[in-house]
């Protein structure tokens, strides 16, 4: 399975569970039970991200090493990204 197919199926996941998240908390559920699966959201979400970069390595980087400019342009776009989740 490519990386696409399986980010999409991790925020499809997601999406279903905050589908259900909204209706535990119409609900009034239990706090704790609503963070955990707030939680478990959270973790698809990033799963998907995993994904989702891993293709960009392996496509666009990768093909892109041949040309020197191009290399540096795609480089700089993990190094952007990668600041912005390591705030």
């Amino acid at each position: 399975m490519d990386e696409r197919k399986k980010a999409l199926r991790s925020l499809k996941t997601a999406k279903g569970q905050i589908e259900g998240i909204i209706q535990m908390i119409e609900d009034d559920r239990y706090c704790i039970d609503i963070s955990n699966q707030i939680l478990a959201s959270t973790a698809l979400l990033k799963s998907a991200h995993l994904h989702i970069l891993t293709g960009h390595l392996h496509t666009c980087v990768l093909s892109a090493m041949s040309d020197h400019e191009q290399a540096d342009k795609k480089l700089t776009e993990i190094q952007l990204v990668l600041q912005k989740i390591l705030k």
